[in-house]
This record gives C-alpha cells, structure tokens and sequence, in this order.
C-alpha cells in the first residue's frame, strides 16, 4: 500500500508543503537519490522540509532518502502517522546530544534546538547542551559521512545588542550578550554553534553553511507560549486579544514554509561559512502590528486588541540615536542574492496558519 503525502497529512498543510516542493529556487536535482539527515525533524521548520522531501518523491520520483532524527518517538508517530511506514523515511529516535546513531548521509540539516522561553527557564542545561554538543554531533557526523553540504540552524539571538541607528541587522553585526546569565542559554548556545561550524571548516575542509532564522511563524499549537503562537490561538478562539505592554518592541517574522525554502536555499547554493538571514520585510512589524494584523485578517470575526494598561494604547514614539539598541530586523539581502524568494505576507501567514489549526482542531 502507498502512504502518499497527500493523502496522510492535512489539506492546509498539504498546500503548504506543495508550495515548498516546487520552490524554484531550491536545487531539487542536487537532491535526487540522496540521503538527508534532519536533525529535530518533530520541529516546526523541519517536518515542514521532510514532508516537502517525500512528497518531491512522490510527484517526482526524485528518490530522496530521509532520516529523521527526533527525541521522542510518539510525537513523531502523531506528526508523521502512516508515513512513517514509507521507505523513504527512516526514524533515529535519540537525544542529539548523543553520537548519532544513522548509518550516513549526503546532506546534514542541523535543526534541533529547543526555542522556548520556557524551556530557556527550565532546562537551560538541556537548551545549550542541543547547540553545543548536538552541533558537534552532527557536524561528526557530516564529517564521518563526507557529507556534499551541512546547514546549521542558528538565530537572529547572536546578534544579542547591537546599538546604532541604522535600523536593522546585517550578518557583519555584534552586540553584547551577558555570556554569564543562564537567561542567554540559547543565544550563547548559537554563537558557538558557529564557532564550531568555522572550526570544522578550518580543520576538516568541511562544507557548512550556516542561516540565521527570524521569529518563525505558522500553525503551532494553541498552547504555544510563543507572542505570536497566543495570537492566532486567540483567533481561532475567537477571542480578543490583550496586550499586557505597549507591544512596541520590533520584529522580523516569516512564515514557515518561506523559512524552510530559504533553509534549503543556503543548503545548496550558500557560499561556505558565510551566515545569512532569513526574513521578510513585508513581515517587519512590532508586538502590537502583529496583534491588530491578526485581528485584521478575519474582521467578520471582530476580534479587538485590547490593552491591559489603557496608557499603552497610545502608539510608542521610536526616537533612533546611535546609543540605541537596533531593533530585531534582518535584513535578507544577501539571501536574496541567492535566489530566495519569499511568498507569504503577515496578513496571509496569519490565515494559512489560522485554517490549518482550525482544520487540526475542528
């Protein structure tokens, strides 16, 4: 029996994936008949690129094989159900922390990072142990296999405080991080997931390219901690959103699927070493643009955004000095430059996201 892609995952998510499977900008060929080791594969990002691997099968025959490393195997069972039963998709259920236990692969997808303010405040160990010790792994591992290309994920956190008054960030940037806080477990767990990545080059003439994600949106769950994840639970719920601040603080976001083509992109075509970042400018807004773009999206919903404190109501004034932090906005040229292109704006990331949870819920 076949376990086709379409006929095992959810339509929404189906249109999504499908987008992502005919990017043209990825260099599919380069991917045909290989095998690709996606670390974190239960994640956000990376189920959407081993879905879109399996379903190039599918319509393509392109012959990819997966190996989908994950910690815990019954949210895989959930996320992939019968697909799993494919040949095409192999299960490594360890911690990343370990040796890794996959015979070899063509290409490394180093993903695995646990992203949540709450795991930051709960399991910081286990936070940074991912971005050290697990990007050694992989990159052991890459290496064991001489692997064509290895990506590993990092963050727009690197950057920690940058000051200025340009605006934005670009991949030359630095700022200051406290590398004695427990709090920067995450963000110090990149930075020397980068350093490692330069190392392994230099010693080993390995090919790793590295990408520094945005804040990431899409159909999470309706109990994401997440800013952005509580939104589209509240408009799915029907519920109005509150602000408990002004909401002023200043972001890149982009949409999952547009993340994931980009990831692809700098797998395949990223110059080695060089790091670059993923966001879309049509997505820059603040806390509170997120919020009223949410409640705009369905306006037959009349969801309202609401303030806690009635003085946060009024629209922050930014007064830009160079003593200023920059605030969280990449900027993508360089991606760009390789042929990315990104497809979603925030008003229509809001509703894929909205349909899909609505459909995984009903």
């Amino acid at each position: 029996m076949d376990y086709k892609v379409k006929d095992n995952i959810l339509s929404s998510v189906y249109s999504d994936v499908l987008e992502l499977a005919g990017a043209e900008f990825v260099d599919w060929d380069l991917l045909k008949n290989q095998t690709v080791l996606i670390t974190g594969a239960n994640g956000f990002i990376s189920s959407h690129i081993v879905l879109s691997m399996l379903l190039r099968n599918d319509l393509y025959g392109d012959g990819i094989k997966v190996i989908a490393l994950v910690r815990n195997r019954d949210r895989a069972e959930e996320k992939f159900g019968a697909l799993l039963l494919r040949d095409d998709l192999e299960l490594c259920v360890q911690d990343v922390s370990d040796p890794i236990g996959a015979d070899r692969a063509d290409y490394v997808i180093h993903a695995a990072s646990q992203a949540s303010n709450i795991q930051f405040e709960t399991d910081p160990v286990g936070t940074i142990s991912a971005n050290l010790t697990g990007t050694a792994r992989a990159l052991d591992f890459a290496r064991r296999s001489n692997a064509k290309s290895t990506l590993v994920v990092s963050s727009l956190k690197v950057y920690g405080q940058v000051y200025g008054s340009k605006g934005f960030l670009s991949e030359e940037d630095e700022g200051y991080l406290d590398f004695t806080s427990y709090r920067n477990c995450y963000a110090m767990g990149k930075r020397a997931s980068e350093t490692l990545a330069a190392s392994y080059i230099k010693e080993y003439g390995m090919n790793v390219k590295l990408c520094r994600p945005a804040y990431i949106y899409g159909a999470s769950s309706l109990d994401d901690d997440r800013v952005w994840a509580q939104f589209i639970a509240n408009v799915v719920k029907r519920e109005d959103i509150l602000l408990k601040s002004n909401g002023a603080a200043n972001r890149s976001f982009c949409y999952v699927t547009d993340t994931a083509a980009a990831m692809l992109c700098v797998l395949l075509r990223g110059e080695n070493g060089f790091p670059y970042n993923i966001a879309y400018e049509k997505s820059d807004t603040t806390i509170r643009g997120f919020a009223r773009a949410a409640c705009e999206a369905f306006p037959d919903r009349k969801i309202d955004l609401r303030f806690q404190n009635p003085d946060d109501e009024r629209e922050p004034e930014t007064l830009k000095t160079p003593l200023s932090a920059e605030p969280e906005i990449l900027d993508s040229t360089r991606l760009k430059k390789l042929g990315w292109v990104p497809r979603v704006d925030l008003n229509e990331g809001i509703k894929r996201a909205v349909k899909v949870l609505e459909e995984r819920y009903r």
